[in-house]
């Protein structure tokens, strides 16, 4: 292997690893939920939440099969830059509270237990999308649940 190829590869881990945190031995993929559940907390701003949000969903993609290949394992656990992704997506315009930031953490870490279809049929896929695809599905379901939520608390 060349030096840049090595470097090359510690830096695809590096992200799609979220600079270690899936190394972390129980439960790396809500440990990454958890680093972007104090993320949110901190940034406060829709804007910069849809920039970070963007951000990792294309880092997410462009990341996870390469780190795949690397680490020679189908949707290695070490790989959470997609969990992180979908923690993201499920708390995207959803209004600044904590307990709605809490309450997204909780719905999104359930919908990605659960793999509500379609996201049982995209997790089998090979590469970027089959780690990535049902992250994305499952934010976008915890997002509705918490658009729901949010809604009936109004009234």
């Amino acid at each position: 292997m060349r030096i840049s190829d090595s470097i090359k590869n510690k830096f695809v881990l590096a992200v799609a690893t979220l600079f270690g945190v899936g190394y972390i031995p129980l439960m790396p993929g809500t440990a990454s939920c958890v680093a972007a559940f104090f993320i949110i907390i901190l940034v406060k701003s829709q804007l910069w939440l849809i920039v970070i949000t963007a951000l990792s969903v294309v880092s997410a993609f462009l990341f996870s099969g390469p780190a795949e290949s690397i680490l020679g394992k189908k949707d290695a656990k070490e790989i959470v830059i997609d969990d992180f992704s979908g923690m993201f997506i499920a708390c995207i315009f959803i209004p600044y509270d904590l307990r709605f930031i809490a309450a997204g953490f909780l719905l999104f870490r359930m919908f990605d237990m659960l793999k509500i279809p379609p996201a049982d049929k995209i997790e089998k896929y090979a590469g970027a999308l089959g780690i990535v695809g049902d992250d994305i599905i499952a934010g976008v379901y915890a997002n509705i649940a918490l658009r729901i939520v949010v809604f009936l608390l109004s009234l």
